[in-house]
C-alpha cells in the first residue's frame, strides 16, 4: 500500500482517539514482548519481535494501558518495507487498538522514507483493504515465506 495516499491521513484520524497509549518498545522490555507475543500468538511471531527489537530505533511498537501490554505491531523485522506481524489480546480486541498500531507503524514507516508498505502472509485482508487501500499482490506461492522451516505441530 502507498505511505503517501489518501487513506493514510483519514487512518490516522480514526486511530487518534483509542484511549491507550502507543509507543516504540524499549530494549529493556524485550523479555516481556516477546514472551507475551509467544504465549499469545506463535513461537515464529515471537523470533520475528526479537528481530524487532534488534533495530536500532526498535522496530516495534506496543500498545499500553495502565502498565498493561494490549498489543504489538513490528515492522521491518522478515524484510525492509514489510509490517507485521501485529496483534492484539483477545481481551482488547474490538476497541481499535489494532487499527491505532497498524497507523502508527505506517506512519513511521513513512517517516523513515518508506514509499510502501508490504503486509506478508495477511490474515485479514479486507481490514487492510478497508482501513489503508491495501491491495493484493498475487504471488504463486508463499512469497518470501516459501519454504520456510516450521514448528512440528504439538
Amino acid at each position: 500500500m502507498s505511505l503517501y495516499s489518501t487513506e493514510l491521513a483519514d487512518l490516522k484520524r480514526k486511530a487518534d482517539d483509542v484511549g491507550v497509549s502507543i509507543r516504540p518498545a524499549l530494549p529493556p522490555e524485550l523479555h516481556l514482548v516477546v514472551s507475551w507475543v509467544r504465549e499469545r500468538f506463535s513461537e515464529n511471531w515471537a523470533s520475528e519481535v526479537a528481530v524487532a527489537f534488534s533495530r536500532q530505533p526498535v522496530a516495534c511498537l506496543i500498545a499500553v494501558d495502565g502498565g498493561k501490554l494490549l498489543g504489538f505491531a513490528c515492522y521491518d523485522t522478515t524484510a525492509r518495507g514489510f509490517f507485521g506481524p501485529t496483534g492484539v489480546d483477545p481481551d482488547a480486541r474490538g476497541k481499535g487498538i489494532g487499527l491505532a498500531l497498524f497507523s502508527a507503524c505506517l506512519q513511521t514507516m513513512k517517516t523513515l522514507g518508506h514509499a510502501y508498505a508490504f503486509i506478508g502472509d495477511a490474515g485479514p485482508v479486507d481490514f487492510y483493504a478497508r482501513t489503508a487501500g491495501a491491495t493484493i499482490i498475487p504471488a504463486p506461492d508463499k512469497g518470501i515465506y516459501e519454504g520456510m522451516l516450521r514448528s512440528a505441530p504439538k
